[in-house]
């Protein structure tokens, strides 16, 4: 009977902690949530003083643009070739119109391929010219259409008249559009 006192109070004994247990979870659960509220005040304190204090007394970012010169690219300096000449024609117009033009083509600075290649196909960049232009009208060769024109010639030439060699912009010392009438 000793025995089973030991077991009736031993039950017991582990009711009452266990209802002590249970009592002693609620403070410690509020002790941890109460520890991570004050946590997040304080870091949330700190993180608001921090960008009051980066911020200048909290007012708006603004980030500087570094003064300096203005950036200007440096424009390629081209070789250039004007042996084509002059070169005269008439336009497809039903009243033609006379075309004078000096072209001048540039390429990359000391490529004597591209030299060669040009004086080489002189008589074939005249033609060419001659060409181009007796197949446009009067209205395609105003002069609010001349750098559209150039970049055409450009593109015409490096793609139907030159093998290797390539020509990087086409310039005009003369172009002329006059009435036949």
């Amino acid at each position: 009977m000793a025995d089973e006192d030991d077991v009736i109070e031993s039950e017991e004994g582990s009711d009452e902690g266990g209802s002590k247990k249970g009592s002693g979870i609620l403070p410690k659960l509020l002790k941890f949530i109460a520890l991570g509220l004050g946590a997040l005040v304080f870091i949330v304190t700190v993180v608001v003083i921090t960008f009051n204090i980066m911020n200048s007394g909290g007012k708006a970012a603004q980030t500087q643009i570094p003064q300096t010169e203005s950036y200007i690219a440096v424009k390629p300096i081209y070789s250039a070739y004007d042996g084509v000449g002059t070169v005269s024609t008439r336009t497809r117009d039903a009243t033609p119109f006379n075309v004078s033009v000096a072209p001048i083509l540039q390429y990359d600075l000391n490529d004597n391929a591209t030299q060669t290649e040009l004086i080489a196909r002189k008589v074939e960049l005249q033609d060419f010219f001659r060409r181009y232009f007796s197949a446009k009208y009067a209205q395609e060769l105003q002069p609010e259409n001349e750098s559209k024109i150039k970049n055409e010639i450009k593109e015409l030439i490096n793609t139907t008249q030159l093998d290797k060699a390539r020509v990087r912009n086409v310039l005009f010392t003369q172009f002329d559009l006059f009435s036949m009438e």
